[in-house]
């Protein structure tokens, strides 16, 4: 019986430095992955995991592990891709149902918007301007849509154009919306991703836009990362998943964005088919909708000043799980119904 507890733990503790070795090495690694790689099953993985997160040497996100702390890291393309895939299929889906046929819109580079650029290839007289290789591969062969790219030099890692070339060929553009993903979101400082001339670029394509849609899983609400890309403020509406039961920061943090005017879209991802729409829900009627040509500051928000957030409704001492799903449950519900 020892023997078998010590080889026993002596396997979990090597499956664990392989999965931290991992993790380090790509910023960001799914579930399936880690499995495949330490040859063992994902209830087993998501228990290493756990207990790694326990220790403070990693993260968990929705179907994978991060690396730790508020401030994390990029991780490559073939790491983001199996990540939240399903919620990002929903997203995608009701995200398309924004564009209208015959409109001209930016794209930004990321694994959600090359999503959402496969179903644009449906939508007839569209003009899409893009930074992404991605975006305009997905969109190559799509009838009466037209694809212009910007200039810059190639970043291998999301493969995007980036750089002083990018951002010259945005100047004097003018288009209807942005659509924009990114590492991180929180109602304090907005979209944010961890490279610096990828934020530069963003920023750039969101100056030729009328409306700003950011399209985020529940995974990347209430992280914050290096560079902000979008502030609050300037965000019009938002496309993201429904959170799961046990995730109350992603829903604190949706009920902060709609509470400082942002739109919130949210799709299910459940159930087969690539995952059902969701209705758009405006901010309060107390929030003004912006009015403007371009991005600017809300007008009920002085220059400067920092983001109010609303407090978080306070519970009772030691709340039953019943308790907490139920209290999740009304405050999605609410949100649902602005």
């Amino acid at each position: 019986m020892v023997v078998g507890v010590t080889v026993s733990f002596v396997f979990a503790a090597e499956r664990r430095q392989l999965i931290l070795e991992m993790v380090r090495a790509n910023g960001a690694v799914s579930l399936r992955e880690l499995a495949r790689v330490v040859q063992t099953s994902e209830v087993t993985v998501r228990r290493d995991v756990r207990a790694l997160e326990a220790e403070g040497l990693l993260d968990r996100r929705h179907g994978g592990a991060v690396l730790p702390g508020g401030f994390t890291r990029e991780s490559g393309f073939p790491q983001k891709s199996h990540l939240a895939t399903a919620e990002k299929t929903a997203i995608a889906d009701l995200a398309a149902s924004l564009v209208e046929e015959g409109e001209a819109i930016v794209v930004g580079a990321g694994t959600t918007t090359q999503e959402l650029a496969r179903r644009l290839a449906r939508v007839p007289g569209l003009t899409v301007v893009t930074n992404s290789l991605l975006v305009a591969q997905a969109l190559a062969h799509a009838n009466r849509v037209e694809v212009v790219m910007t200039g810059g030099t190639l970043r291998g890692s999301n493969y995007a154009l980036v750089g002083s070339g990018a951002e010259q060929s945005l100047q004097g553009l003018r288009v209807s919306k942005a659509f924009l993903s990114g590492s991180g979101l929180t109602a304090e400082r907005g979209l944010s991703t961890s490279n610096m001339l990828s934020a530069s670029v963003d920023r750039a394509l969101v100056q030729a836009a009328a409306e700003v849609v950011v399209l985020a899983d529940h995974t990347k609400l209430g992280t914050d990362t290096m560079f902000q890309t979008v502030p609050t403020d300037v965000i019009t509406r938002l496309v993201t998943d429904d959170p799961p039961g046990h995730d109350d920061r992603a829903v604190t943090e949706l009920q902060a964005l709609a509470d400082q005017g942002v739109q919130i879209a949210v799709a299910g991802a459940s159930g087969g088919g690539g995952g059902t729409g969701g209705d758009p829900v405006p901010a309060r009627p107390s929030q003004s909708r912006r009015e403007v040509p371009l991005p600017g500051p809300r007008r009920n928000q002085v220059h400067g000043s920092a983001p109010q957030l609303r407090s978080a409704t306070v519970l009772g001492d030691q709340p039953t799980a019943g308790e907490r799903d139920r209290e999740r449950a009304a405050r999605v519900a609410d949100l649902r119904r602005r």
